[in-house]
């Protein structure tokens, strides 16, 4: 509550009487609109009046509100949270309402799987509502998991090179641009093998991006890529980071087909590391949390040397290969 004085009160009745003052005032309180502040000194006049008053807020009316959860939505509302927080609904109300419509009159829509920002525009007019915005918020409030609205989120798609599409084959994910690039011009001037071995199809990881996209690897690449012997191979800098996302994209694809690193070309950058001047120190704050299984595919020669780079805060980037080493 608010508090105000006599003399504020008063303002637009300053050239009554003191009767009528009193009487308007007293008016005021019978009608719960002020009440008067029971610390406050008295004016001195009879009858007397105190000085300073709280201003009672007014209760806003939720009833119509209330009629409208309890009876007008679409059954698989739910209204608890709502009824109990009145206000929030009058923020949320044209979401719920948009919802509702939909469930009564295009339900049958939610057999047919949709993008998250198709169905999003579909319900509420806005293709980020469920992204970017408080549409999982009003369906948490609503009661509903955000799976009853049947869509899928979307990855970046997966940027590849083709050289063929028979299977079964291999295909190799490069983690940097330059790599990839240079591996493509490879293939493209009618090469097939890199570093003796067969490549069908290149795949850029574009860092951990990869991670994101192979989540849906079945929609965001062709059919053939998800032949099951097919053979998925990883190349990428040889440092803890590389290493890292190699480790954590061969664990989310394990139970559909195992990664494995490219060795081939992890040895032919030991092999150049040797003849270099010196290595690049590792980058500050890299996540050096690896299992050690990467280095499970190589002889224990390799997997010693690589350790024993990482370990001195060197690496070896992908970059050391080029097209004259294919």
């Amino acid at each position: 509550m608010r508090r105000i004085s006599l003399e504020e009160l008063l303002l637009s009745h300053g050239e009554e009487p003191y009767e009528e003052q009193y009487r308007y005032i007293m008016g005021l309180i019978g009608k719960n609109k002020i009440k008067p502040v029971k610390a406050s000194k008295k004016n001195g006049k009879s009858p007397a009046l105190h000085v300073f008053y709280w201003l009672v807020e007014e209760k806003p009316d939720y009833s119509v509100w209330e009629e409208e959860l309890t009876y007008r939505l679409h059954p698989m509302i739910g209204v608890d949270y709502y009824l109990a927080h009145p206000e929030q609904y009058g923020r949320d109300r044209e979401y719920v309402l948009a919802l509702s419509r939909y469930l009564k009159e295009d339900r049958a829509l939610l057999d047919y799987p949709e993008s998250v920002n198709e169905r999003s525009f579909e319900i509420w007019n806005r293709e980020k509502f469920l992204t970017k915005g408080p549409g999982k918020t009003v369906l948490k409030r609503c009661g509903l998991e955000p799976e009853i609205l049947c869509f899928y989120e979307t990855e970046e798609p997966l940027a590849y090179y083709t050289r063929t599409r028979e299977t079964p084959q291999e295909l190799l994910i490069v983690e940097n641009k330059d790599t990839f690039y240079s591996m493509r011009r490879h293939l493209m001037a009618g090469e097939r093998q890199i570093f003796g071995r067969t490549v069908g199809t290149l795949i850029y990881g574009a860092g951990k991006r990869i991670l994101r996209s192979f989540r849906d690897f079945e929609l965001c690449g062709e059919p053939y890529m998800a032949e099951p012997e097919n053979v998925i191979s990883y190349f990428g800098d040889l440092d803890y980071e590389g290493i890292g996302i190699y480790e954590q994209l061969a664990e989310s694809f394990r139970v559909r087909a195992g990664i494995v690193p490219f060795t081939p070309a992890y040895q032919a950058m030991l092999r150049k590391a040797g003849q270099a001047a010196g290595l690049p120190d590792t980058s500050a704050g890299q996540n050096r949390n690896i299992s050690g299984g990467f280095f499970s595919y190589f002889i224990e020669e390799d997997a010693e040397r690589m350790r024993k780079i990482l370990e001195a805060g060197k690496y070896i980037p992908q970059e050391i290969v080029n097209l004259s080493d294919f």
